[in-house]
């Protein structure tokens, strides 16, 4: 099979370093009976050590170029399945049918990250844990507490659904072609038992919150929680919206009307 040129428009950087690539699969830790689905397999560098545990495991690959050579990898196995398939319209219960809940993982194109994520926690009743190849800085910003120029909207919103961990740092050298960007792969672990505050309201809060970071609450709230409304939250107005953590945005979206 002639080689594979990796094209921009679908963010491809292939993994091509062994030792990072052992490493990955050492934090991912598949379990027998596990049930794993990889976004994003490219030519398979996690796809064939992950195929070396027994696990049962879906790939989910855009660029049809590289469907074949990811079905050559184990064309008899049962458990092993790839889909032609765009992950931003993945659905993941059509995948999750006998009960046992998933553990996705994959190395993210950086162009779609956000909203792959975001995709991703749409569909958190399904998935067990998280485990993606990504912009460090993205990472930084996932992880990243109150106070620092890291937090921000990614932040609160991630960290409302799951425990956050940077667990491996990955050099662009790991990487054909070589990306101009250092590189880390990130845990995600759902909470035990999910808040009870409404997704959609945070989701407005914190967005509006830090579309003007650098102006204090009472401005960027203004029309949507007036100044008595945060300091019943607790939170005085004049702070600026890096300086608030996520329960005292949770407690501001609980302010707002939610949809019957």
């Amino acid at each position: 099979m002639k080689q594979h040129t990796p094209r921009k428009r679908f963010g491809q950087n292939f993994l091509q370093d062994d030792w990072i690539i052992a490493r990955i699969v050492e934090q991912i830790g598949p379990r027998p009976g596990d049930h794993l689905v990889e976004i994003g397999p490219g030519q398979g560098a996690l796809t064939k050590p992950l195929l070396q545990h027994d696990i049962e495991l879906d790939v989910v690959e855009l660029d049809r170029d590289l469907v074949p050579r990811l079905r050559e990898f184990a064309p008899s196995r049962a458990g092993y399945r790839v889909h032609e398939q765009d992950a931003l319209r993945l659905d993941l219960s059509a995948i999750a049918t006998d009960g046992r809940k998933l553990r996705v993982v994959g190395n993210l194109p950086y162009n779609i990250s956000t909203p792959l994520l975001f995709h991703m926690l749409s569909q958190l009743p399904y998935i067990a844990d998280m485990h993606f190849m990504l912009q460090k800085e993205v990472v930084e910003r996932m992880a990243a507490g109150p106070g620092g120029r890291d937090y921000g909207r990614l932040s609160v919103m991630i960290q409302h659904y799951c425990d956050v961990a940077s667990v491996l740092d990955i050099g662009p050298e790991c990487f054909h072609p070589v990306p101009k960007v250092d590189s880390a792969l990130v845990r995600l672990v759902p909470h035990a038992t999910p808040s009870a505050v409404d997704a959609d309201a945070l989701a407005t809060v914190v967005r509006q919150a830090f579309s003007q970071r650098r102006k204090t609450l009472r401005n960027t709230l203004k029309g949507m929680i007036d100044e008595d409304g945060i300091r019943a939250c607790g939170i005085d107005p004049g702070l600026r919206p890096e300086q608030i953590d996520l329960e005292g945005y949770r407690r501001l979206a609980g302010l707002l009307p939610t949809a019957e």
